[in-house]
């Protein structure tokens, strides 16, 4: 089947799933119970992943057909919507006798993809695919290294999470750091000098009943800003930075100053209390 010249019917788009499914079960034995292939994609980076159930129930990985990996493509080019994109992630499930099962990765969450695309892939998937802004999720915005810069003269500061719940429990919509990542990220912010520090401790949000373990203090890199509750429930519970804040770590790989001049100093200490300097 030839790519569409533009957008896809929702009836072209059922063929086109018919059509993945027939060349999908072309290549495997009879007596299949259930084909599942997963498909994450990133401008020109592609992934797809197919598992075979057998007649003994038992699913395993098989190698999916390029034809079927090329109306996958055809698919999502036929999806896109002017200004909102396309999918990056799906899953399609085919089973003798039934209709196809699809399930799109949602747009705020990022495809697990299994080898993580470069910047440039997410950046071609924003000039294949162009979005409006209010359309760029915060996790693709971060990928394609699109995080707003900091002015001169200005030193942001981080949201610790990104609210709460109705019994008052912070709430986090980011996406996790695999742990490679994570481990370089806390190296980062526990490297950065302190620049404000206090003898006591604070509560763990995430733990009401530890009282006394966050640390009360913040370190700056001349550009941010941050307390010692940042690295602290990355370390202790897994929780990820301010999005924008991973963004600029990986901008400068993963390198924090060990010096910063005392004018930089001065504005993060505005930044933190809000007092001109």
């Amino acid at each position: 089947m030839s790519q569409p010249p533009g957008p896809v019917r929702p009836d072209q788009q059922q063929e086109i799933v018919r059509q993945i499914g027939v060349v999908l079960t072309s290549q495997v034995p009879p007596g299949w119970q259930q084909l599942r292939v997963e498909y994450r994609a990133a401008g020109r980076h592609v992934e797809a992943d197919l598992l075979v159930t057998g007649p003994d129930g038992v699913p395993r990985p098989g190698r999916p057909h390029p034809e079927a990996v090329r109306l996958l493509g055809v698919l999502r080019s036929g999806m896109y919507q002017p200004g909102r994109g396309t999918w990056l992630g799906a899953i399609f499930v085919f089973a003798p006798g039934q209709p196809p099962d699809v399930d799109f990765v949602r747009p705020d969450l990022e495809p697990p993809f299994r080898q993580q695309p470069p910047p440039i892939g997410f950046q071609d998937e924003l000039r294949f695919f162009p979005r409006a802004d209010e359309h760029v999720p915060a996790w693709l915005r971060e990928r394609a290294g699109l995080t707003p810069p900091v002015a001169e003269g200005e030193v942001r500061t981080p949201r610790i999470h990104d609210g709460v719940d109705a019994s008052g429990r912070p709430l986090i919509r980011r996406q996790q750091l695999v742990p490679a990542e994570a481990e370089r990220v806390l190296a980062y912010l526990d490297a950065a000098p302190v620049i404000l520090a206090s003898r006591s401790n604070g509560p763990d949000a995430f733990a009401p009943e530890r009282t006394d373990v966050v640390p009360m203090n913040f370190r700056t890199d001349g550009a941010w800003a941050w307390p010692g509750a940042v690295a602290y429930y990355l370390r202790e519970h897994g929780v990820p930075p301010d999005p924008d804040l991973v963004a600029h770590i990986r901008a400068r790989r993963f390198t924090a100053p060990s010096e910063v001049p005392e004018s930089a100093k001065d504005l993060a200490l505005a930044a933190i209390t809000g007092e001109p300097r």
